[in-house]
């Protein structure tokens, strides 16, 4: 057989899987609505300054509970780089290249620190892991690798205190 046809071949095998992939995320995203039929709006005033910002990546957000059902819907499922800020009113990820995320403080539920989860496993207590409500029955958690580590205690310190409820 010439070897142009099984270039050929090849080439319509990575089509065919490149097609696939992308077919898959489109279905992920169009489920995924069902768990975070929005994004909180980012408020035009976000209170006094908290912390931050500070330089992080994005790493995904998850239902809580299943640390690999990546939520595709509404850019929430696209790693990127951040800065994230906390104010008064919530939680901002400024994100590079995809939607920024607001977290208000009414839908916090838990912070705190794990060794990776879709998209990132690394060993260690890294990730600072923001669990948040969707506003629907669903609770995501959203992944954050804060680039200085020496800054993520006092991540978590300043969304633990914005949490209802919750003793600092």
């Amino acid at each position: 057989m010439p070897a142009w046809v099984d270039i050929v071949i090849l080439a319509a095998v990575a089509a065919l899987a490149g097609w696939g992939m992308w077919h898959g995320w489109r279905r992920r995203a169009r489920a995924s609505v069902a768990a975070v039929p929005a994004v909180p709006a980012v408020p035009d005033d976000l209170g006094a300054s908290r912390l931050g910002p500070l330089e992080a990546t994005y790493v995904s957000s998850t239902t809580t509970g299943d640390w690999l059902d990546r939520v595709a819907a509404h850019d929430l499922g696209n790693r990127s780089a951040a800065e994230v800020e906390v104010h008064d009113t919530g939680v901002l990820l400024r994100r590079r290249g995809a939607s920024d995320v607001f977290v208000p403080a009414e839908r916090l539920r838990t912070v705190t620190t794990a060794p990776g989860m879709a998209g990132k496993f690394m060993g260690g207590e890294r990730l600072v892991v923001v669990t948040w409500d969707a506003g629907t029955d669903r609770l995501l958690d959203t992944g954050l690798l804060v680039r200085h580590r020496a800054q993520r205690p006092a991540l978590v310190a300043a969304v633990q205190a914005l949490i209802p409820g919750a003793t600092a």
